[in-house]
């Protein structure tokens, strides 16, 4: 008898506001699978390190590495949780303080060691979809099924504003959010590399029902073998 074929895995990457984690999350649940957000945890190791020095210009890897030891996951319901010091910590993790500066921590290589070990950890033994960056060139680089999302800039900043503010956005709002992601762009290239067998999907012109049909379509062709 064959061993039991290991659980798939759905590597979600691609740059800030392409959609990622909204995606990954309805992909899991119509999947059946587990949702790990690998940049809840580069944000919950920001938010622990605000914690304990809260002027990033005195922020090395040692003490990143040092205040991320209160990281943990918690399972959910079809996900898992960040948690510093074994409490929730959502509203925290989306505030500007962290977002301003989850980029200097993702850049530093012992961090992303840390939180791709926090990612594996999580996946072990389920059939997960994972987003964020390095997933499936350096996280997952066996996984089933690899997609890298992108969206025109200004699309990206649209959603953004969207999400944040819960309204329309106006032209101002939208210039100002599209010169911050091309900043965060810049920041980080290095770490948002399209593996070279993962299907591209520009979602500017797909609503979220699409993203979600294809993603899903190939996971279940994946899983035929």
């Amino acid at each position: 008898m064959s061993p039991n074929p290991p659980p798939i895995v759905v590597a979600i990457d691609g740059p800030a506001a392409s959609g990622k984690s909204t995606t990954a999350k309805r992909v899991a649940a119509t999947l059946g699978f587990r949702h790990v957000d690998s940049g809840s945890i580069y944000r919950a190791a920001t938010a622990a390190t605000l914690r304990r020095e809260p002027d990033s210009a005195r922020w090395t890897e040692a003490l990143v590495l040092e205040a991320a030891q209160s990281v943990t996951l918690e399972p959910g319901a079809g996900t898992f949780h960040p948690r510093l010091d074994g409490r929730a910590v959502d509203e925290e993790l989306r505030g500007t303080a962290v977002t301003s500066r989850v980029s200097l921590i993702a850049g530093m290589p012992g961090v992303r060691r840390w939180a791709n070990g926090m990612v594996r950890g999580a996946a072990a033994g389920h059939a997960v979809v994972c987003d964020g960056r390095d997933m499936g060139t350096v996280v997952f680089p066996a996984a089933a099924v690899k997609v890298f999302l992108v969206a025109d800039p200004a699309e990206r900043a649209r959603r953004r504003v969207l999400e944040r503010v819960g309204r329309a956005p106006t032209e101002a709002e939208v210039a100002a959010e599209v010169e911050a992601l091309l900043r965060r762009d810049a920041l980080d290239e290095r770490q948002t590399q399209r593996a070279a067998d993962a299907e591209l999907i520009d979602t500017t012109h797909l609503n979220q029902d699409e993203q979600v049909a294809r993603i899903v379509a190939l996971a279940r062709k994946a899983s035929r073998g």
